[in-house]
């Protein structure tokens, strides 16, 4: 019978960082598109979708394979996991309202198309500013306890199937980005050697060219 210890729920915090980084940022990017750029509009949309689709897996994995198994193995965490749902309610508003108003804007780039996306930002935000460090503070050290390594694994491969295709390497340079140190031992940690190559031969150069795009109007 597989061991329920040690399970390693630190990935748990090095994806809210990817996620309050990139969504942190959210507003900026919407904002330096200018008036009516289209093109930028829709790279930077893109960008948003991406990181929507993320936020959105990320979630369903918890609500549906997390919560209940976690309750019944720990009942003490039963009122943590209630406020858990709560704010994954309130988070998937936010986020069906930034769905919701991304593809008008995409398409014209015009600013009174831009207002409903960067309120949904705003809301994202706040939100993850609330269930972020709730989670991390009185569910993942729970965690810790009462999965095997194998739920945290399938987590993770769940977030990785939710990527738009093409977009491995930016979602992998945003992540190693918001790490403190850069993403070193995030790599070290997670990728074995011969994917490492393949990012610092050929995947960096790819987000720093999806980073200038982003960036930069048309």
């Amino acid at each position: 019978m597989e061991a329920m210890m040690p399970c390693d729920a630190s990935g748990m915090a090095e994806i809210h960082r990817f996620f309050k980084s990139s969504f942190g940022e959210g507003g900026d990017l919407v904002g330096r598109v200018r008036q009516g750029d289209a093109a930028h509009a829709d790279r930077v949309g893109a960008h948003l979708h991406a990181l929507s689709r993320s936020l959105h897996a990320h979630h369903e994995f918890e609500d549906e394979r997390m919560w209940d198994p976690l309750v019944q193995r720990a009942p003490g965490c039963t009122l943590h996991v209630d406020r858990m749902r709560q704010q994954h309610a309130e988070m998937l508003l936010h986020l069906e309202a930034l769905d919701a108003a991304l593809p008008a804007w995409r398409s014209s780039g015009r600013a009174s198309e831009a207002d409903p996306v960067l309120e949904a930002l705003v809301g994202i935000n706040a939100a993850l500013a609330v269930h972020l460090p709730d989670e991390e503070g009185n569910v993942v050290p729970v965690m810790e306890e009462v999965f095997v390594q194998k739920v945290m694994d399938d987590a993770s491969a769940h977030g990785r199937r939710a990527t738009p295709r093409g977009y491995a390497f930016p979602m992998l340079g945003q992540i190693l980005a918001a790490q403190p140190d850069g993403g070193d031992e995030w790599l070290r940690k997670h990728l074995p050697p011969p994917v490492r190559w393949v990012w610092r031969g050929f995947g960096r150069r790819r987000y720093e060219s999806y980073r200038r795009e982003l960036l930069e109007s048309s």
